[in-house]
């Protein structure tokens, strides 16, 4: 700011001074303040419910999607949706309603396994959503909190597992056991190849449990690698998508079924245009997960994130038995309650463990050696 004001309007006349009094300099003028941030890309409950229904709409669109019995083509759906997620936030960019970085090379080079970790997680996640149920997808999912709450023990170094959460993590497990056998249960009982029923709930569970191990990665190496690039929420959603793209398109080319009779018995020529059309909502949704996901996972931490998913089973699971036409039965009702018993403990001993200082490390003892420190101690730097 320019001082406008002469040397003379600084003079004193000092006989006009009281002498009783001391003199007393005039106030200084306000002082700038920097800008408050927004409270609401940093309100952490806000984040968590956003990613809520995000997650919900994202799981409903895409079993809607896979629900079809000849589809077999996850790495174009997953191309679809990177692709729709690129044009709605570049137009959203070009309108001034959002912002993120440029492209730049060196950046792109070090997220690519971010993207990759991605990519592994989300198709692993449509292939045991193929051959589950909805309510027994959202149950095992629950096992990937365990795997991440560990990791960031181990990893970063930081938090605790107590009693109260282990406690949670045997309720996840036992909910998991009751869903699968339910699921067998059902599927032996009703009408039909009891055996080909069982060797599908197989296929299902095996990529359920490698969907575990993939989004575990994907959360924790997020979290590490947003920490050193200081990316924000649409930095981040920009890249994942837009790296994903040549992937998702040299994956599909080269391992799905692009044959003229493949083709047609995943889009018939009756239901086309409503299967693309979902394929273009299932792709919208992801621009919501996308940027939820990563919100939620920069204002609150990794198990939080999981933790509000293990929250959410109860309504997808619903959405699952009124859209979807899933078994109800006693043991899956029992096995989604449990699930979500397993869920409300979790966050009130994570509650609890916030509330006092952190002391302690995990239940059991795990000798740490030097060479575990070592590594420790590189991926911190």
């Amino acid at each position: 700011m320019v001082d406008n004001r002469t040397p003379d309007d600084y003079a004193v006349e000092m006989d006009k001074l009281d002498q009783n009094k001391s003199f007393e300099p005039p106030a200084p003028g306000p002082q700038p303040r920097s800008p408050p941030s927004n409270p609401v890309v940093n309100n952490a409950p806000l984040s968590v419910l956003a990613y809520c229904g995000s997650s919900i709409l994202m799981t409903v669109m895409n079993k809607y999607v896979l629900s079809g019995a000849d589809f077999n083509l996850n790495f174009c759906l997953l191309f679809i949706q990177s692709l729709v997620c690129i044009i709605a936030i570049q137009t959203c960019k070009s309108v001034g309603l959002i912002t993120y970085r440029d492209f730049n090379l060196d950046e792109a080079r070090k997220w690519f396994p971010i993207t990759l970790l991605l990519i592994g997680m989300i198709y692993t996640g449509s292939k045991a959503l193929q051959f589950l149920s909805i309510p027994v997808y959202t149950i095992f999912k629950n096992l990937t909190i365990i795997l991440i709450a560990y990791g960031e023990v181990l990893w970063f170094g930081g938090g605790s597992v107590t009693g109260l959460t282990l406690f949670s993590f045997g309720l996840m497990v036992f909910s998991s056991i009751i869903a699968a056998w339910a699921d067998i249960k059902h599927a032996v009982e009703s009408n039909g190849d009891a055996s080909s029923k069982v060797s599908t709930l197989n296929a299902g569970y095996i990529w359920m449990m490698i969907n575990c191990l993939c989004t575990s990665s994907y959360v924790l190496g997020m979290r590490k690698r947003i920490k050193l690039t200081n990316f924000k929420d649409f930095d981040t959603m920009f890249y994942n998508n837009l790296l994903s793209i040549p992937v998702l398109i040299v994956c599909s080319g080269v391992l799905e079924d692009w044959s003229p009779e493949n083709v047609a018995r995943n889009f018939p020529s009756v239901d086309r245009n409503g299967i693309l059309f979902a394929m273009i909502l299932s792709g919208l949704s992801t621009v919501f997960i996308s940027y939820t996901s990563a919100w939620c996972v920069r204002v609150t931490s990794s198990t939080t994130y999981s933790m509000v998913g293990a929250l959410n089973k109860l309504p997808i699971a619903v959405s699952g038995l009124v859209f979807f036409d899933a078994p109800v039965t006693f043991p899956s009702v029992s096995a989604i309650f449990v699930g979500f018993v397993s869920g409300i403990v979790y966050a009130v001993a994570k509650i609890k463990q916030n509330a006092k200082p952190k002391v302690g490390i995990l239940p059991t003892a795990i000798p740490v050696s030097a060479s575990s420190q070592s590594m420790r101690d590189s991926l911190r730097s």
